[in-house]
């Protein structure tokens, strides 16, 4: 593989940003200073750029089957979205497979529909549908075998965890020093609320958001940590925190002490509302938790800044309008849930964050690339520009303004979420370790170039702090 210098840019990471130069060779980041030189290396030069890690995204849900529609993105046209965004890494939450089935069952699944179709590298999180001993030990062989060192559990849905087997988990992936990832609503209070509104002839997008109020997520966040503690303050992971209220019971948690509590939340709560669903297409925003207002979005930003929301992914689970989100347009509950972000992520919070003010580039870096990396076991080959970390690298112009329009997506979907909304930045370049994979608004990586990538458990997660950049964790002003 070519040598690549990158010269007379900003280098960014999550705790310093400093003028360097960026050899990469072998698919390695080999070394950082400056004015460097190698022979026959290609020089992209990034004068006024900021040279950041390649994004992390461990939120999405490629060619998921929900039953009433399957995402439209499979591993190839989604990480093709993903490199064009910036991000060079996913983690993908599989979906449910058949009633029943072992822990294996879906990994095994998704090698078949993932390898050998990435374009940049890939991993998994476990998906758990019941509990018993049998699964229990899966749990062991996936952490230690397959290098999925997390799991996720749903309270909700089809296949909820109820709370004596989230309990039985937690306390086993505590013992292999995993992490157990959540989605966090209360499923009796929308089920009798989605039923209630239905009987009413409430039927429009309007009334999804209240069916799914943020009161159902803060309830299930707030038992998770105390089950949590009663597990032995084993660490868990909130996916997707859209409320305000979800934030007052994390910060509470962590200010008794309760450190092993982590959330994320994705960019469609921090830039759009729920005024999105009195739209006559409306239904292109229904997803799970909902949309909410903006005083929500404004403390999850705030959250950020804080350190009390540590990742920023996406939920990344796009279905076409004119053919899936339309099977709700006389019943809301008809509807797949879920919308595209993987391409958006990346270019979209350093506008909204950095540029406008929000959060500090650092931050930035924390939250998309080195939180991620280190939370979910791939530091420190990512997540950092670091001398031996991959070679993973995205370019950043501030200087030059872009719009988010579906002509200049890459993915299947047939909208963005974003549509015409201004970046006051644009992506430049973007390496996958070691091979540049867009450039001047181009492709330019290959189907199957992405390695799946088994992920480590830290050493003892009860010390995780100890490795996390977190800031003071002091109470948000709420008004």
């Amino acid at each position: 593989m070519k040598k690549i210098i990158i010269k007379n840019g900003t280098v960014v990471n999550a705790s310093e940003t400093y003028k360097a130069d960026v050899l990469i060779e072998d698919e390695k980041i080999s070394k950082i200073g400056a004015d460097l030189k190698c022979d026959d290396a290609e020089i992209i030069d990034a004068s006024g750029k900021y040279v950041m890690p390649g994004g992390i995204d461990v939120h999405t849900h490629m060619n998921i089957d929900v039953g009433i529609g399957r995402a439209v993105d499979d591993f190839y046209t989604g990480t093709v979205a993903a490199a064009c965004g910036g991000t060079t890494t996913i983690v993908d939450h599989m979906g449910f497979g058949p009633k029943g089935c072992d822990v294996f069952h879906q990994l095994k699944y998704y090698h078949t529909i993932a390898d050998n179709k990435a374009v940049i590298d890939y991993s998994f999180h476990g998906v758990l549908q019941h509990v018993d001993e049998d699964v229990l030990k899966g749990l062991e062989v996936l952490a230690k075998e397959e290098g999925l060192q997390s799991t996720k559990l749903y309270l909700t849905y089809n296949y909820k965890i109820e709370d004596d087997n989230i309990v039985r988990v937690l306390k086993k992936m505590k013992e292999l020093n995993a992490v157990s990832a959540f989605h966090a609503e209360n499923h009796y209070v929308i089920e009798y609320l989605k039923k209630k509104f239905i009987e009413e002839g409430k039927t429009s997008a309007h009334y999804h958001p209240i069916s799914r109020p943020p009161e159902a997520e803060a309830e299930a966040v707030n038992r998770i940590i105390h089950l949590s503690v009663i597990a032995g303050n084993a660490p868990v992971y909130i996916v997707h925190t859209s409320a305000g209220k979800s934030v007052d019971e994390i910060v509470n948690a962590r200010a008794l002490g309760h450190k092993n509590i982590f959330s994320e939340t994705c960019p469609q709560y921090l830039v759009l509302t729920d005024k999105e669903y009195d739209r006559e297409d409306g239904l292109k925003f229904v997803m799970s938790p909902p949309l909410r207002k903006k005083e929500d979005s404004e403390r999850l930003w705030k959250a950020i800044a804080q350190g009390h929301i540590q990742v920023i992914a996406t939920d990344h689970c796009p279905f076409n309008y004119e053919t899936d989100k339309v099977k709700g347009k006389d019943n809301f509950t008809k509807c797949p849930n879920g919308a595209g972000g993987v391409e958006e992520r990346y270019p979209l919070m350093f506008s909204e964050g950095v540029m406008k003010g929000r959060i500090t580039i650092n931050k930035f870096v924390e939250t998309l690339c080195y939180n991620p990396a280190l939370i979910y076991g791939l530091y420190p080959e990512k997540g950092a520009i670091i001398p031996n970390a991959d070679a993973d690298i995205t370019i950043i112009d501030p200087n030059k303004k872009s719009v988010i329009t579906k002509s200049n997506m890459h993915g299947a979907c047939d909208y963005t979420a974003y549509e015409g909304m201004e970046l006051l930045c644009s992506v430049a370049t973007v390496i996958s370790r070691g091979k540049i994979v867009f450039k001047d608004n181009k492709f330019l990586g290959s189907k199957g170039d992405g390695k799946f990538i088994k992920r480590k458990t830290l050493d003892n997660y009860t010390d995780f702090n100890n490795h996390f950049k977190l800031g003071d964790y002091i109470d948000i002003d709420c008004n």
